[in-house]
């Protein structure tokens, strides 16, 4: 079975379309993602890129509308727009990295971006981080806590620092043999290329 890293923020927008439908891709093409959650904020500031700036309304509405289009496409929904910036962009993610961890973690990711992106719903705060708990059957204050260790910590840096060397600049990105494949519209050419 071939092998793609799937490295993503949660915190970016066009990450939802992957996330809600990559174990369905995964199972119809017989391929493995693995999940390394890393910040593209920090990234993005090292390049001095802001993705949608709040005086370029047209660029943001039509990335709003663009997303609804495509989960439509996809046979999902998405109710935007949704809060963004995230507030707590690093929790969510270092919550991403236990939750893959413990086995946990792509159901945390999935509902989370579910609950962002068709409730409104912001990652990683309250009430929407204990509701999530509740669902999952996780003990908040213990998993936050873990979260906030020096390991996850370490953990999240060091797939940042893999995504630089790996030259990625957005999310969701997939890399397939030192390939990147950049957008969840590239998803299926990161798996075409897996298989050559």
């Amino acid at each position: 079975m071939n092998n793609i890293d799937f490295y993503f923020s949660i915190g970016s927008t066009y990450t939802y379309l992957s996330v809600t439908r990559i174990l369905d891709v995964e199972k119809k093409h017989s391929v493995k993602f693995n999940w390394k959650p890393f910040s593209v904020r920090a990234i993005m500031k090292e390049m001095n890129n802001i993705p949608f700036p709040k005086d370029k309304k047209n660029k943001v509405d039509y990335m709003w509308r663009d997303i609804e289009r495509r989960a439509e496409g996809y046979g999902f929904f998405a109710k935007t727009p949704v809060p963004y910036p995230l507030s707590e962009f690093d929790l969510a993610n270092k919550l991403a990295i236990l939750g893959l961890i413990e086995g946990w973690g792509v159901d945390y990711v999935r509902t989370t971006y579910k609950r962002w992106f068709q409730d409104g719903k912001e990652p990683a705060t309250e009430p929407n981080i204990s509701e999530i708990c509740s669902e999952l059957k996780l003990d908040k204050d213990k998993i936050i806590s873990k979260a906030n260790s020096k390991e996850i910590e370490k953990e999240y840096l060091s797939n940042t620092d893999n995504a630089r060397k790996n030259k990625v600049f957005g999310s969701p990105s997939f890399i397939v043999s030192n390939e990147i494949f950049w957008g969840d519209d590239r998803m299926e050419d990161a798996i075409s290329w897996s298989k050559k």
